[in-house]
């Protein structure tokens, strides 16, 4: 039986004019209203008369590098478990974040960069950028294997507008702290995702359950995901903190938190398994929980030990949720987290912003001494005391909570329009939808899609 014609139709013109639309549009912003900083523009620069040397993009490069590397190649590899995914995984990984990050550029210079009326972009629009990605990478860890790259598309453009507002509001209006992003990056991209996958709940994804699995090779390369994105994490936490003690500490916390976090994944997954045998899902993802769990305090005074301390906590959450908490969200509250961001991204995600209201109202002159200003300015000039930043950060928690919810509920009915290319139930987590892939299973991919096609019309 042939295929439906409207549904290849509508296959072969989505994406490429969704790409098409969105880098005209872009495009035409980008005319009108970006502009090179005063760091970036040759005239602006030398008629300062500044030193080369200082400028900002030698200190802030080589953290935007790892930070680079972590989004494409980090993220992109620690999804390819799926063992009949790994080209949609890296593949969709790559298109979201090429275009979330000229986006994002324009949604968040209009809140951080516009003046003059020109959004003023340099180094650190680019790392900005970047971690406005992260969290639509996270979000698509949540729905990864039951998405079209056209639903993608549209979840990015929404979900980059709600990330801009929730940081402004944050960082902005509320002068929250929260360098790493547990609650701006990890909390905020891991509910939106969750709350979306709950809309686009799949009630026979059943049938493609033999596919959620993963084989030797694809877990390998989803290590590399992982590696990647350990070995880098102190660098993504540390690279929008001021530069000096600030950075240098951000750095150190983060490192130490990721090797209490190993070591508690390790230690969890083989005392929950039944034959003491290590599950590579726990290493691939929990071992990461201590990068998420420092990103609000990290720049805080936590010391070493409380950074030991934060890991192994996110560590053992981490490993425990994806032991025993993801099959509760499928089967009670219909919740399908593909990659268990909430075990990753979310419940670490909570602690770290829970942490960082801890920290937050510890925080004194006596502790701190001159450094008070560069980690909490409004200390420092008197206008907030320990308690009330403290409130002010949880807050921040709750109010990331409400967009995260209020957005992942508006994407979902978004991508719900009958109009939009979705994998049948049959078919998820299948790359052979989407993509040319050589191999032995052709045949029974385009038989199943004939089936597919017969119920729908049936």
């Amino acid at each position: 039986m042939a295929r439906s014609p409207h549904r290849a139709a509508g296959r072969r013109l989505h994406l490429p004019l969704l790409c098409l639309f969105f880098q005209g549009a872009t495009a035409i912003l980008f005319a009108i209203f970006v502009r090179y900083n005063h760091e970036t523009d040759a005239a602006l620069w030398h008629w300062g008369n500044h030193s080369n040397a200082n400028n900002e993009f030698y200190f802030r490069y080589p953290s935007f590098q790892d930070v680079h590397a972590m989004v494409f190649v980090g993220f992109g590899f620690l999804m390819v478990f799926l063992q009949r995914y790994g080209f949609s995984s890296v593949g969709f990984t790559f298109l979201l974040a090429a275009f979330a990050l000229q986006w994002s550029t324009l949604v968040q210079g209009f809140f951080h960069s516009f003046h003059g009326g020109h959004i003023h972009i340099g180094v650190e629009s680019m790392i900005n950028a970047d971690f406005c990605a992260g969290a639509v990478l996270i979000s698509f860890g949540a729905i990864l294997g039951k998405t079209g790259p056209a639903q993608l598309l549209l979840m990015a453009l929404l979900e980059v507008v709600l990330f801009g507002i929730n940081e402004f509001v944050l960082l902005t209006l509320l002068e929250v702290r929260d360098a790493g992003g547990s609650m701006t990056i990890h909390t905020f991209g891991a509910y939106f995702g969750l709350v979306l996958s709950r809309v686009l709940y799949r009630p026979q994804l059943e049938k493609s359950k033999h596919r959620q699995s993963s084989v030797y090779h694809s877990d390998l390369f989803a290590m590399i995901g992982t590696i990647f994105l350990w070995i880098f994490w102190p660098s993504f936490n540390s690279a929008p903190t001021s530069l000096g003690d600030v950075q240098h500490r951000t750095a150190l916390n983060t490192y130490y938190s990721l090797t209490a976090s190993t070591l508690s994944t390790f230690a969890l997954s083989a005392f929950v398994s039944g034959d003491g045998r290590l599950d590579m899902v726990h290493i691939q993802n929990a071992a990461l929980a201590g990068g998420v769990v420092v990103g609000t305090s990290g720049e805080m005074m936590l010391t070493p030990f409380g950074a030991l301390a934060a890991g192994f906590l996110a560590g053992t959450v981490s490993t425990l949720g994806y032991k025993f908490l993801t099959p509760v969200l499928e089967s009670k509250f219909k919740v399908q987290d593909t990659c268990g961001v909430n075990n990753l991204h979310g419940m670490p995600g909570v602690l770290g912003a829970l942490l960082g209201v801890l920290v937050a109202g510890l925080a004194t002159h006596e502790v701190y001494g001159d450094g008070l200003e560069s980690v909490f300015p409004l200390l420092a000039e008197g206008q907030r005391s320990a308690r009330s930043q403290a409130m002010y950060q949880l807050l921040g928690l709750f109010v990331t909570l409400v967009f995260a919810f209020m957005g992942g509920l508006l994407g979902g009915l978004l991508l719900r329009l009958p109009c939009l290319d979705s994998p049948p139930d049959s078919q998820c987590y299948e790359d052979q939808i989407y993509w040319e892939v050589p191999g032995e299973h052709e045949h029974e991919v385009q038989e199943a899609l004939n089936v597919e096609e017969t119920d729908t019309q049936a």
